[in-house]
């Protein structure tokens, strides 16, 4: 991604997010929901669902109401048994995306994701078409003005891959997937809170797109956002 400007990018992001904070819960109870059934309901023993829960709060979410679909999945409660799947496809401009989604019906799930894709020119592809072209990795991102030199110092004592200085001041840490959760809070510890911090699917390499193709490429992803089924998106264009 080097050479785009980072921060704009993960910014105007962030603020599409906002104004669907409404979906947010929807989203945050089906990951806590699939993370506890399949790695049980013990937050300590369970990474994924500790971080599930982490976004839930960060979401304001009360704790009955996590404890409650904790119990739902884990069958203490009576509860709907949502499946992941991942989709692949292409947006404008070659654009690859990657579509993760917690449905109950894959059927219904896959037209909609189609129909998002192909009303502005975009198509799904077959499994493996471009989850080559991102990283699954952790990602913790600081804005412009922390101090590089000390992030670095932390990150990589606490075993991060990398930390990548951005042309436009802010600063990424990499880490493997399983190292995630150990670099954040040793970052923490140090008094260095990131402004975001996921597991995610990096993209490799970034493309650019002209103001039409831009415009057109946002039309899918807005799309895909108001889909109920879609929990998370990733892909390479610079917007």
């Amino acid at each position: 991604m080097a050479g785009h400007s980072k921060w704009a990018n993960i910014q105007h992001r962030k603020g599409r997010q906002d104004e669907k904070r409404g979906k947010i819960w929807t989203r945050v109870i089906r990951e806590i929901m699939v993370a506890a059934r399949s790695g049980g309901g013990d937050a300590n023993a369970n990474p994924r669902l500790r971080l599930a829960i982490d976004k839930a709060k960060a979401a304001n979410m009360p704790a009955d109401t996590i404890k409650r679909n904790i119990d739902k999945a884990t069958g203490n409660l009576e509860g709907i048994s949502y499946e992941e799947i991942r989709y692949e496809g292409y947006g404008v401009g070659g654009v690859a995306l990657i579509i993760d989604t917690m449905t109950d019906n894959k059927v219904r799930t896959v037209a909609e994701v189609r129909h998002a894709l192909s009303k502005h020119g975009g198509n799904l592809g077959t499994e493996g078409s471009v989850a080559y072209q991102f990283k699954h990795c952790g990602q913790l991102v600081f804005g412009p003005g922390q101090s590089e030199e000390k992030i670095m110092d932390v990150a990589l004592e606490a075993g991060a891959e990398d930390v990548i200085t951005n042309e436009d001041g802010s600063i990424e840490v990499i880490t493997a997937s399983a190292d995630f959760e150990a670099t954040k809070l040793a970052l923490e510890a140090a008094g260095l809170v990131p402004d975001m911090a996921e597991v995610t699917m990096r993209a490799q390499s970034a493309i650019e797109l002209g103001e039409d193709d831009a415009l057109r490429m946002q039309k899918i992803l807005d799309l895909l956002e108001e889909l109920d089924d879609v929990q998370d998106i990733y892909h390479n264009a610079a917007l």
